[in-house]
């Protein structure tokens, strides 16, 4: 049962409200977080950094966003989301503004670990937001919340001109003022969600830290974060290695294989507000039947080798891409439903269990296009990312699958099944 029903402090537009500024809060910190994904390409021409540097200076935001995902869940449980939201905001829009003035690869590198406290952002508005929606909702209001995704296009289509036009240290200082009204904006806007509301009232325990991590303990929150690793980390793996990848097997230039990506983000995020609809309608269970069959099956067709290159079978460029989108609009209905997971079997520890998938997520999204590289260097086989994915997509399915018949003789109703 969600915290909502046990309060009825709260105005009918507040949950609204709640939503869409955290949403667009979202939107921005995304942006932010991506940032690197274009300036560092000038970075990397002023500085003459080689490849390995310019991997860690792009990975270090999406790094360090990741594993401070479960504190700042944590901290949102204590300290309320709107407090802790405004402070991340702020935080990362000093490290942003203060990125335009570093000189050096070491002081971008610190820079960019206070960039990555925007990637963090996502633990605190999951926390803030489910409080003010009960359990049938949930699923469309952090949908709708996760489609701040969206960001990363954002920065893809606008920074370039700024960059062209200014310089990329403009796109540092304008995105950074951006992020700081934003914050003040949600402050002034928003009010704390029902759950802190409740703790400070003394209507609901307040948890120890060390209770907080109690239910890390569960392998059920690791099995979500499997999940999560391939929906959300394998989805942003994919827009980073798109380019690449499409340069290297397909022979496009730059530019159109940029724009593809691009577009590749945009539906991957909207479609995730989709998700959480069709999550709370049909059971965010069904949904992640339906987003592993179709992985799985669109992981092992784009596993095999690019057409002209002397196979007996081979994907068109056409075909690549059709499957590729289809790919990620599953994957995007995935990312709703491992959400809407959460409050409905830790309605007390959104905010821990949250951000540890949250995490594993973000990690997803550093680790898997490294894992890309190394594989084409091992096998020589570009296609051997989408083997990687078809054999996380296949554990996942089966560990899934495997729990259900479990929770099926531990004696769960159907429709229990079926709503979680």
């Amino acid at each position: 049962m969600s915290v909502i029903r046990n309060t009825q402090s709260i105005s009918a537009g507040e949950p609204a409200k709640a939503l869409w500024m955290s949403t667009i809060a979202f939107t921005l910190c995304f942006a932010v977080w991506t940032i690197f994904a274009i300036i560092g390409i000038r970075i990397k021409q002023e500085l003459s950094l080689n490849e390995a540097q310019f991997g860690l200076l792009v990975g270090t935001p999406v790094l360090t966003g990741s594993l401070v995902r479960i504190l700042l869940g944590i901290w949102t449980s204590r300290f309320g989301g709107r407090l802790v939201y405004t402070i991340t905001m702020l935080a990362a829009a000093v490290a942003t503004f203060l990125l335009s003035y570093a000189h050096t690869y070491t002081q971008m590198l610190i820079a960019g670990l206070g960039v990555g406290l925007a990637g963090g952002s996502f633990a605190v508005g999951v926390a803030y937001v489910s409080p003010f929606f009960p359990a049938e909702k949930q699923g469309t209001a952090l949908g709708i919340f996760g489609a701040g995704n969206v960001g990363a296009a954002v920065t893809k289509f606008a920074a370039p001109f700024v960059l062209i036009a200014w310089g990329w240290q403009a796109v540092a200082q304008i995105w950074a003022v951006g992020l700081a009204l934003m914050a003040i904006v949600f402050w002034f806007t928003t009010t704390d969600d029902p759950a802190f509301c409740l703790r400070r009232e003394g209507k609901l325990a307040s948890k120890s830290l060390a209770q907080e991590f109690v239910p890390l303990k569960n392998v059920q929150v690791w099995r979500f974060s499997l999940y999560y690793f391939f929906a959300f980390g394998g989805f942003v793996a994919l827009s980073l290695w798109l380019p690449r990848y499409l340069v290297g097997v397909y022979g496009f230039n730059l530019e159109v294989a940029g724009m593809v990506a691009a577009a590749y983000s945009i539906p991957g995020s909207i479609f995730r507000a989709f998700g959480g609809v069709v999550s709370d309608k049909k059971g965010a269970r069904s949904v992640m039947y339906v987003m592993f069959a179709v992985a799985a099956a669109a992981t092992l067709i784009l596993s095999l080798p690019a057409a002209g290159s002397g196979a007996a079978i081979g994907i068109t460029p056409g075909i690549f891409i059709v499957v590729i989108f289809a790919l990620g609009f599953v994957m995007s209905l995935g990312k709703a439903a491992v959400y809407k997971h959460i409050p409905a079997y830790y309605p007390e520890s959104v905010g821990a269990v949250g951000g540890i998938v949250g995490m594993m997520g973000g990690l997803g999204g550093f680790i898997l296009p490294i894992a890309f590289g190394l594989l084409k260097d091992v096998t020589g086989l570009w296609s051997s990312c989408f083997m990687l994915l078809f054999a996380i997509v296949v554990i996942s399915l089966i560990w899934m699958h495997l729990s259900v018949k479990q929770l099926d003789r531990q004696g769960l109703s159907a429709q229990a099944v079926a709503a979680t």
